[in-house]
């Protein structure tokens, strides 16, 4: 197995089960947070600027955020109306891992149906490594059936597909010289093995929305499950149904992404938005109702926020992560 050095700034972290990024970000009864990139605010427009990205990144580290999530957006759909973070996102997240020294960098998520996963393996499986453990592999379906045809690829068969794809991966990321048969993609036949492993014994994955499957697939076959969550109200319904399906035993942790503005006003109540705009004081409330739901994660997407991103991460830095990082 390749040698990873020790990075001082990690030891401060100790990961239970070995997994440095996937273990700082989910950890059970406890709530963590991060954002979804680029973490800067562009409502008016379909493309951030990506200015200040690398300071910002450096600056979520250091306050103490324990992911960046990097969406997988091949094609700027005008009816969509948003590109992320522009950047691919394979490259991008060692662009960033190089620039930072504690917080996971994880993908939210490939679009696996559209991709080989020969290829996702063999990258995800590198920036492990490279990443000096820290990188997170999210899987998705992707939601913009436009760009399934630009790869010759049929909508329908996507959920079909992500199975197909991710026992791939787990195949060629966790056996020697394995023998694999794929309905989509290739044939194994035990002559060949893919290196780098995973610096551990396996790559945690996750799911990132459904995937086209069902909970109990997610919580069978997954590591764990972050959704899009607008309405909280059904929350709670939600963390359980997953929590039921998880095998007994197993710690699969659920968070969510959404849309995120933070008030100037700490006072400011919850506004009735799509995603998050609410003050400090009521924020915290409502983050400490949903940990006790059972919520592992919240992963903030700044794009539709009003207020630039960095008084936000530093207001949010300053007064809320210290309450939950003391739990």
């Amino acid at each position: 197995m390749v040698a990873i050095a020790e990075n001082v700034a990690d030891t401060a972290f100790v990961a239970p089960n070995g997994f440095r990024g996937f273990d700082r970000t989910f950890r059970a009864g406890r709530m963590t947070f991060g954002f979804i990139a680029p973490l800067e605010s562009y409502p008016d427009g379909p493309a951030p600027s990506m200015r200040d990205h690398l300071a910002m990144a450096r600056k979520a580290d250091d306050a103490g955020f324990t992911a960046i999530w990097l969406r997988d957006v091949p094609f700027y759909d005008p009816t969509f109306g948003d590109l992320g973070q522009v950047f691919d996102p394979i490259a991008y997240a060692g662009f960033l891992a190089a620039a930072t020294s504690r917080i996971a960098i994880g993908t939210a998520g490939i679009v696996l149906p559209l991709r080989d996963p020969l290829a996702i393996a063999k990258q995800a499986t590198t920036l492990d490594h490279l990443t000096n453990n820290r990188f997170i592999l999210g899987l998705s379906s992707g939601d913009r059936p436009v760009e399934y045809p630009a790869f010759g690829i049929d909508f329908k068969d996507r959920a079909e597909r992500f199975r197909d794809a991710h026992a791939l991966i787990r195949a060629v990321t966790e056996q020697d010289f394995p023998r694999h048969r794929s309905s989509h993609f290739g044939t194994l036949d035990g002559s060949l093995d893919m290196v780098p492993k995973p610096v551990r014994d396996r790559l945690p994955i996750i799911a990132v929305g459904r995937a086209g499957q069902s909970v109990e697939w997610l919580a069978e076959n997954m590591d764990g499950w972050i959704w899009h969550q607008n309405d909280f109200n059904r929350l709670g319904d939600v963390v359980d149904r997953w929590k039921a399906a998880i095998p007994e035993g197993a710690f699969k942790p659920y968070g969510y992404g959404t849309f995120f503005d933070l008030d100037r006003d700490p006072d400011a109540p919850r506004r009735a938005v799509r995603g998050l705009s609410i003050g400090r004081k009521a924020l915290i409330e409502l983050w400490k109702r949903q940990r006790d739901l059972g919520v592992n994660h919240i992963a903030l997407n700044l794009k539709m926020a009003r207020r630039p991103a960095i008084e936000m991460l530093d207001e949010l830095g300053e007064h809320v992560l210290p309450l939950f990082n003391a739990d």
